[in-house]
């Protein structure tokens, strides 16, 4: 099981694999959204 958090996501986006980008891509995708429903949630 690999780190879900941003800068193992990031750093995985340097990768030539295909399908280790995929999924950093998803990572960071879903801690935006999340960051982006925790900040609607606040107002």
């Amino acid at each position: 099981m690999e780190k879900q958090d941003l800068a193992s996501a990031r750093r995985r986006m340097k990768s030539p694999n295909i399908k280790t980008r995929k999924r950093a891509l998803k990572i960071i995708h879903d801690i935006k959204r999340k960051k982006q429903q925790t900040l609607l949630n606040k107002e």
